[in-house]
């Protein structure tokens, strides 16, 4: 594939999930939306199962709500592309090695 392909690939994606970002739905996703509406939400509140840096995809320390929320995007993104990415290689070199 061509290195320029993908590097204008990773930089539109990069500025859609700046851009995007803050104009996410803040309305709860399904599964919290039934429990809303079952009235078990209570039961999980505050008790994640994985803590993580970045909670409810706003980046900490920042006031600007959608800074926070552009930021938290770009670098969620980036870190899918490079896993992504990484998978992709070793794909690679594991059919280059069955080939050889």
């Amino acid at each position: 594939m061509n290195k320029k392909f993908l590097i204008v690939g990773f930089i539109v994606a990069v500025l859609i999930a700046a851009v995007l970002s803050p104009f996410a739905s803040s309305y709860p996703d399904g599964l919290e939306r039934v429990a809303e509406d079952k009235g078990f939400i209570v039961l999980a509140e505050g008790k994640e199962l994985i803590k993580t840096w970045m909670p409810d995809y706003v980046f900490p320390g920042i006031n600007h709500e959608g800074v926070a929320t552009a930021l938290a995007g770009i670098i969620g993104t980036v870190l899918v592309l490079i896993v992504l990415y990484g998978i992709g290689k070793l794909l690679v070199i594991s059919f280059r090695q069955e080939r050889n």
